[in-house]
């Protein structure tokens, strides 16, 4: 058997590979998002925040802006995602 061993490779685990791959474009994408975020981006959410806190009490990593422009589409998006503390 040991013989036999020595002509059968190991084979790579299928998915390690993929799994890396796909790391890499979310890295990569994420790298791409933040070189198209426009330049009024922060200064509109510290305006968000202090909309908010008119009426909660939020921090500012509570709220999350992100710009999106979708050339084939013609379209921008602005996704604002706030995170509310809960109800007493």
């Amino acid at each position: 058997m040991g013989l036999l061993q020595y002509f059968i490779k190991d084979k790579p685990k299928k998915g390690t590979a993929k799994l890396a791959k796909d790391r890499l474009q979310i890295i990569v994408a994420h790298e791409h998002s933040s070189f198209d975020v426009p330049s009024y981006m922060p200064e509109l959410q510290k305006e968000l925040v202090a909309v908010i806190r008119k009426y909660m009490d939020i921090s500012t990593g509570d709220v999350k802006c992100e710009f999106s422009d979708k050339e084939e589409d013609e379209l921008s998006v602005l996704e604002v995602n706030v995170t509310l503390p809960k109800q007493k």
